[in-house]
């Protein structure tokens, strides 16, 4: 992998979530890294099942929290809220939505390379 850097304020791709946020791909090396931003209102169920085909998120997300709330929800019934400076896991099997008015933003270094699209 090269020396490399990159920066969302030009980022390599961006996917509108339906006028509920977007998610800004940046790609190094053989990695992809996502930037989201989901409105209040934006659930992954309503928003992007439709994109993906599936019952529910099939990706594993690994990231960090900058602002707002999510709640998560695993298939098998564990829920999880996230908020600002929460470091997460997430397996495949997962709904999740934005908590309270405050749009969610955050980097996950694993599970944007084909989500929403």
């Amino acid at each position: 992998m090269p020396l490399e850097k990159k920066n969302f304020a030009s980022p390599d791709e961006v996917r509108p979530m339906a006028g509920k946020g977007q998610i800004e791909i940046v790609k190094l090396g053989d990695g992809v890294v996502g930037k989201a931003t989901f409105e209040p209102g934006w659930r992954w169920s309503t928003h992007v099942k439709p994109i993906a085909g599936t019952e529910s998120c099939q990706a594993t997300h690994l990231g960090y929290v900058i602002s707002g709330h999510q709640k998560v929800a695993l298939d098998n019934g564990s829920e999880l809220e996230l908020g600002p400076g929460d470091v997460f896991a997430i397996p495949p099997g997962h709904d999740g939505w934005v908590v309270g008015d405050e749009p969610l933003v955050m980097v996950d270094f694993a599970g944007m390379e084909h989500f929403a699209k």
